[in-house]
Order: C-alpha cells, then sequence, then structure tokens
C-alpha cells in the first residue's frame, strides 16, 4: 500500500488520512507523513533504547527505527494481533517505523471536521490534537511529533541553535504565528524572543489567525503597518497552513503580507504545495535557525 500518491488540490483545507488500530482503538495519520505501509519484519534489538522503541530495521538499504504504538499509548494488557502492521512514515526530516494492530482506509476530509481536544480530557501529556466523528467512532489523530521528541528530545526545536546567530537588537516587528500545539507554540515564543522578536500573536489556527488578519485590514488600517510577517504550520483544525496561505495571498488587502510556512511536512517532494499557494519561504520542523534567519531576511 502506497499512499504517496494521493495527492490532493492544495489550498483546499482538504487532508486524506490513513486509520489504522491500536488494540481496538482507531487512530489517524496524515497521509502526506506516509511513506508506505509493510507487514512486519524481523526486528533488531538494541540495548539501552528508549522504552517506546522496540529496534531497528533494515528496508531498502535504510537503518530505521520501530516504534511500539501500544506502549506509546500506554494502553494496558495489549497484544499485537494477527494483522499487525509496519506504518513506514516521514516527516522533520527523518524517517521511523510505527508498529501498529492494522490499517483500514483512507479518509478525504475537511480540517473544519476535526475538533479540537477538549482541556478537560486533553492533559498536559496528551499526544491527540484532533477528533474525527466518523459514523458511531471517533479517530483521533495524533502528535507524531511530540510521539518522536518525547523519544528523542534532540529531534525537537533547539533554542541553542538561535543563541549561535549571536548578539541580537530587539525588534517591535509584529509576527503573527499560527501553531496548533501548545508546546511548539512555548518553544516558538523562547525562541523568538531570544532572537529579540518579542511582539508576538500566537493563534493555534489557520481559522483565527485569518480572522484576525481581516479584522485589521476591515477596520481601514494598512495591514502591513500593524503586522509585517506571518509564520503558519501546515496541519491544524479548523484551517491548515497551505488554506490560511491562499487566503492570504488572494486577498488584495493582506497579500503584500510575507508568510512562511514552518512544518514537519516541508520535503522536496511536497515543497511544491507550498509554492502553488504562494509561500514567501518554507522552512522543516526543527530548522529553527534558519527560520529566523529567513525572517530576518523578509521582515526587513
Amino acid at each position: 500500500m502506497e499512499p504517496k500518491g494521493i495527492l490532493l488540490e492544495t489550498g483546499t483545507n482538504e487532508l486524506e488520512i490513513i486509520e489504522f488500530h491500536v488494540a481496538n482503538n482507531h487512530f489517524g495519520i496524515n497521509v502526506i507523513k506516509v511513506k508506505e505501509i509493510i507487514q512486519p519484519i524481523p526486528v533488531t534489538f538494541i540495548p539501552h533504547a528508549h522504552p517506546h522503541v522496540e529496534g531497528i530495521i533494515q528496508l531498502r538499504g535504510e537503518v530505521l527505527p520501530v516504534v511500539d504504538m501500544i506502549k506509546v499509548l500506554g494502553i494496558p494488557n495489549a497484544t499485537y494481533g494477527a494483522q499487525q502492521k509496519y506504518i513506514v512514515a516521514e516527516f522533520n526530516k527523518q524517517k521511523v517505523v510505527f508498529h501498529v494492530d492494522n490499517v483500514t482506509q483512507i479518509h478525504r476530509i475537511s480540517w473544519e471536521d476535526i475538533e479540537r481536544p477538549s482541556d478537560m480530557y486533553q492533559g498536559g501529556t496528551s499526544q491527540v490534537i484532533g477528533v474525527i466523528k466518523q459514523n458511531d467512532n471517533m479517530i483521533l489523530m495524533l502528535d507524531f511529533e511530540k510521539i518522536m521528541v518525547n523519544i528523542n528530545p534532540n529531534s525537537g526545536i533547539n533554542v541553542d541553535s538561535v543563541r549561535k546567530l549571536g548578539k541580537r537588537n530587539r525588534s517591535e516587528k509584529r509576527i503573527v504565528i499560527a501553531e496548533d500545539s501548545p508546546l511548539l507554540r512555548k518553544l516558538l515564543n523562547d525562541t523568538f524572543n531570544e532572537a529579540g522578536y518579542v511582539n508576538l500573536e500566537f493563534f493555534e489556527n489557520g481559522k483565527d489567525a485569518y480572522h484576525y488578519l481581516e479584522t485589521i485590514a476591515n477596520s481601514g488600517f494598512d495591514i502591513t503597518e500593524t503586522v509585517q510577517l506571518i509564520v503558519t504550520d501546515i496541519e491544524m483544525p479548523q484551517m491548515d497552513g497551505h488554506h490560511l496561505t491562499k487566503k492570504i495571498k488572494t486577498n488584495s488587502d493582506l497579500q503584500k503580507l510575507p508568510v512562511i510556512i514552518f512544518s514537519s511536512l516541508i520535503t522536496d517532494d511536497l515543497r511544491f504545495k507550498g509554492e502553488e499557494v504562494g509561500a514567501d519561504a518554507q522552512i522543516s520542523k526543527p530548522e529553527i535557525a534558519e527560520l529566523i534567519i529567513k525572517v530576518d531576511e523578509l521582515i526587513l
């Protein structure tokens, strides 16, 4: 099964997810993250590895870690069944294999149909970033970036890399940032502050960010005097980053605003998607120093 050939028109605010099961629970992963789905193959044990890592496999000459999703999700007394599969994924410039019970089907949905998890059950350690209602079932969208950062903290955003850029002057230029992950919003805030950018407006999805920009433009103010740059993730409930960028670049009042897409989904194969919607730059997470350099270039 190779879902990478299933590509949607860019900027429609739709996505395709692969539904998979772990211990009779339904989960989803964005098709764009998935390279292929294979039958399990023998795993080589790695001494002193993280408890969530089963070991490594060799696939077409590449050595890839295998992540045990039963352990990641903390499901007690669960074991893999006869239909178990390996999901080979790529994001954040890394490849990884997720061990799951079964892979069932692909769904095409709108980001508007993905509900944010309630604060009541989300918790500070939750890996759920969205809930999709499908008939009598609910499909939980998982934060795979957070899963990998928990296993390997070095794979996340590193504020120290910005300090290496040297002493920075304080800037009052206002930057609007659309990012759904609370953890990444905190890291981006710390990183931009370290880089001298302290006038930041954060939104947890593209819909809220666009409403903010539209409100300023409709009030009669020159938007470029109020906001100088947009940074957006791609995967966000309600409105994704590609759709946000497309709406900004097709709005005569907003189109002069530079937009940087900062996402784990920026790869050579998918860079054309950001180009189609008019992004001024695309930076792959977790290359935060590269993001700051590009902000410096575009915000002057």
